[in-house]
């Protein structure tokens, strides 16, 4: 009898050994990837809808002394997003609605959209991207044009439920 407890009590410590090491081994991360969730707790919580974002500018050329409103410029957002382990994904970019009389550009980033693959937004950055004028299409760094702008001057519009982004004017040139 006695023989058969020290085998039972053998056996549960050879299981529950068993069992901690896999717990253990499961709860590390061994460069092959992200830590496993044991359990989900976000699941329980409400999140509300994120709101879009707008980003607006304005794209000049400058020729000369002159600097005049381009009709018809487009500008590039490139953002970067971080998966829901944390790890920052490739960039992905969009184009803004072809500027107005005035050089006025808008684009607007739905951040729902993300969510299919549980995106969350890490860095947006504005840039030229196309003049339609042959006599001034040369990108410019102004204002970090060609290098990237950072989106600034962040407000919230009330009345059209978006979040509002802006960036300096860019500039193209003639090339002279």
């Amino acid at each position: 009898m006695s023989m058969a407890i020290t085998t039972f009590c053998l056996t549960k410590s050879l299981i529950l050994c068993s069992f901690m090491v896999d717990f253990a081994s499961a709860s590390g991360d061994y460069g092959y990837g992200s830590k496993p969730q044991l359990f989900h707790t976000t699941m329980f919580h409400v999140k509300e809808k994120p709101l879009p974002i707008g980003i607006e500018g304005i794209i000049l050329c400058k020729s000369g002394p002159k600097t005049i409103p381009i009709k018809g410029g487009v500008a590039r957002i490139t953002c970067l997003a971080v998966d829901e382990n944390g790890y920052q994904t490739a960039p992905f970019s969009f184009l803004s609605k072809p500027t107005d009389s005035k050089g006025f550009y808008f684009a607007t980033l739905y951040p729902n959209e993300l969510n299919y693959n549980k995106l969350k937004l890490a860095e947006c950055k504005a840039f030229l991207e196309k003049s339609p004028l042959e006599t001034c299409k040369v990108a410019t760094d102004v204002n970090k044009g060609i290098t990237g702008a950072p989106l600034s001057y962040r407000r919230l519009l009330d009345h059209k439920k978006m979040t509002l982004y802006s960036v300096p004017p860019f500039i193209f040139s003639n090339g002279y």
